[in-house]
């Protein structure tokens, strides 16, 4: 049985644990973490192939010319202005469908791809976003991927570019910035364990309020 009725959206810069700290936060409130589990949703719902979700999974957008051939590939819908619609596009507006209809399933947690947008108009979201000092981020990374220090900081520099763009072409927000979140967390402060408690008591404070507004 879940312990919240929240639906948490993680923001998050490459390498500061976002994810990690998520899938805690998720088994501390036995509710379900989405990540690229919100693709295969996408795909299976709209008949769009599920490798389409993948090359545009958090990439900002194509070229038209690329669009055009790559929509070659896309099943599925027929009605006229979808059917014009570059493939980005289609990928984009399947995945905001797919979010839409997790959050109406219950209390989950959904990592990136412009969840806390998609859910602009849910009340029951707290939408956070997790950053971290950059010399802590090389560290993980490296660490996690056998790199060297130079090349992991390179790594994080191009995956945040694009993470950035994507969110900020399809949102009206800004990525990475303080007013586009209920709150941001620095986890290399924090630490994973602090990070993933100071999210627990951030969820039940906000609970606690509404029981009181009620």
């Amino acid at each position: 049985m879940a312990k919240t009725n929240t639906i948490i959206t993680i923001g998050r810069q490459y390498g500061s644990a976002g994810r990690e700290i998520g899938y805690k936060v998720a088994a501390d409130l036995d509710i379900k973490l989405y990540d690229k589990e919100m693709l295969d949703r996408a795909a299976k719902e709209s008949g769009i192939c599920q490798e389409l979700f993948e090359t545009h999974d958090e990439k900002p957008t194509n070229s038209f010319l690329y669009s055009l051939v790559m929509d070659t590939y896309s099943l599925g819908y027929t009605s006229g202005s979808y059917t014009d619609m570059p493939i980005n596009h289609k990928v984009f507006l399947a995945q905001f469908d797919a979010i839409k209809k997790i959050a109406d399933e219950g209390p989950c947690i959904l990592v990136g791809r412009c969840a806390d947008y998609a859910l602009e108009e849910y009340d029951n979201v707290i939408r956070l976003f997790i950053h971290a000092d950059m010399d802590a981020r090389i560290r993980r990374i490296a660490r996690i991927y056998d790199l060297t220090d130079s090349k992991a900081k390179e790594l994080i520099v191009k995956t945040d570019k694009k993470r950035a763009s994507y969110y900020n072409y399809y949102s009206n927000k800004k990525w990475g910035a303080a007013d586009s979140y209920d709150f941001c967390l620095n986890s290399s402060m924090l630490g994973i364990e602090g990070t993933a408690n100071a999210i627990k008591e951030l969820v039940a404070l906000k609970e606690n309020d509404k029981d009181k507004r009620l």
